[in-house]
């Protein structure tokens, strides 16, 4: 039974040993990336990602990391390709193959057929002189000095090295292809992001318009907040925004007023209240109520009021501020 000592040191050799299998990375990015960039920018066909293995698992990590920026790509089992699978692999795909010996029995059935096909191979592995690395176009060297293993067997910085390769292709074409936020959030329109980037205040207004007229009574102005439930109404005059009454500004009101009686909207209102369009982004009206301490913004369109986005509307839909 390891120490509590003993536990800390292993788990920080192991996180020192995969940091400077990924630090020598950086010598790897030389003429033969650029060129596997290039050459991934310019086909017309998909990015298949082959491997077998701890590298197939890393195979199937970089084809989900290039479909979610863009980059069409597919999975490709080593073993499977050479058992039917093979026929996943159209004219004009470029193949990135992961092996960390690049000389499997798998990977040197597989690559002769890629070859044969007219299809490009880009290599990801730890020996730049295997039949893997020999065989191909471009070769991206993703050798380790070790494995974080204490047996040097399990392969962990090997695969750490080639997540991380796989990484610097993905960001690299991403850059190069000028690719947005808005271009993320079209290819994750469920996530936080896709909400944020997609989701309008037009979207999210309320069904109900709270207005009342800036010469409405107190009492009127009480019935409206608490029917709408959204806690405030606009206050118009002759059909345009004069300012907005909240909870908080009757609350106000009853603490500093003896006698309201004669009181009126106009009278209480606050006549520069924080607004917001329909096309504007949902999540930057949520920050905006973060910003200044509110719950709800007024929606104006060319000086037309056309209700209110609450802040519990917004946080319903998962678009949460950080």
């Amino acid at each position: 039974m390891k120490s509590l000592s003993d536990i800390k040191k292993i788990a920080r050799e192991t996180i020192a040993i995969e940091l400077a299998a990924v630090a020598k990375l950086e010598s790897s990015i030389n003429d033969d990336f650029v060129n596997a960039i290039n050459l991934i920018l310019s086909t017309k066909g998909r990015l298949i990602v082959a491997g077998i293995g701890k590298s197939a698992n890393i195979a199937n990590k970089m084809v989900a990391t290039f479909n979610s920026t863009g980059q069409p790509a597919v999975f490709l089992h080593a073993a499977d390709a050479i058992h039917g699978d093979l026929g996943n692999i159209q004219e004009g795909d470029v193949v990135i193959c992961i092996s960390k010996s690049g000389n499997t029995s798998e990977v040197k059935a597989l690559v002769p057929f890629i070859k044969n096909m007219g299809n490009k191979i880009i290599a990801l592995t730890g020996d730049p002189n295997s039949f893997l690395a020999i065989k191909s176009d471009f070769i991206l060297d993703v050798s380790v000095e070790k494995e974080a293993c204490p047996n040097n067997l399990a392969p962990t910085s090997s695969t750490t090295a080639q997540l991380v390769m796989g990484d610097a292709i993905a960001v690299s074409l991403l850059a190069c292809k000028d690719f947005t936020e808005e271009d993320f959030a079209r290819f994750h329109p469920g996530g936080i992001l896709g909400k944020r980037l997609n989701i309008k205040v037009q979207d999210l207004i309320s069904d109900y318009t709270p207005k009342v007229n800036s010469n409405a009574s107190i009492n009127e102005v009480i019935i409206e907040i608490s029917q709408n439930r959204l806690g405030v109404t606009a206050v118009l005059n002759d059909k345009k925004l004069a300012g907005i009454i909240t909870d908080g500004d009757l609350r106000r009101m009853l603490e500093n007023e003896k006698d309201i009686s004669s009181l009126c909207a106009k009278d209480i209102m606050s006549c520069d209240p924080k607004i917001t369009k329909p096309e504007d982004l949902a999540y930057n009206a949520l920050k905006e109520m973060e910003q200044n301490n509110i719950t709800q913004l007024i929606v104006i369109k060319s000086e037309k009021y056309l209700g209110v986005i609450h802040i519990h509307d917004i946080i319903k839909e998962g678009i949460i501020s950080q």
